[in-house]
């Protein structure tokens, strides 16, 4: 948005996450991670797909729209699964242009983010839905 606003010839392209083969996404934060820890880290990513399916399958029964609570919700019960997950700090469920928080998910899709404490590392990660 902001090339847009500010007319900068510049062209952004939006790319999916760069992921392990199980999921976690890729970072230079995932090295303070212990093996244990490393181990059950993919649950980050586990909860994002929980929230695909609950997008996905809503769209597939007809519905015109996903409440962005019901996306949070699943995102934070998987996350709540895993005992190592000391802190959940947000879910977030977030326009693809702008950003600003919704409170309904229609057919443009939106994107979810997230932040929580794994042992002692803060790691985020988001999904676009479309």
């Amino acid at each position: 948005r902001i090339v847009e606003d500010l007319d900068m010839d510049v062209n952004v392209k939006i790319m999916d996450t760069v992921r392990e083969s199980d999921g976690l996404a890729m970072s230079s934060r995932n090295a303070y991670l212990t093996p244990e820890e490393r181990e059950k880290a993919p649950v980050v990513y586990q909860s994002l797909c929980a929230a695909r399916e609950v997008y996905d399958a809503r769209f597939a029964r007809g519905m015109d729209e996903v409440e962005a609570d019901d996306l949070r919700e699943v995102v934070e019960s998987v996350l709540e699964t895993e005992p190592m997950i000391k802190n959940v700090q947000y879910v977030s469920v977030d326009d693809l242009e702008t950003m600003k928080p919704l409170d309904k998910v229609g057919n443009d899709g939106c994107v979810v983010s997230l932040a929580c404490v794994l042992g002692s590392v803060r790691l985020i990660d988001n999904i676009v839905l479309r």
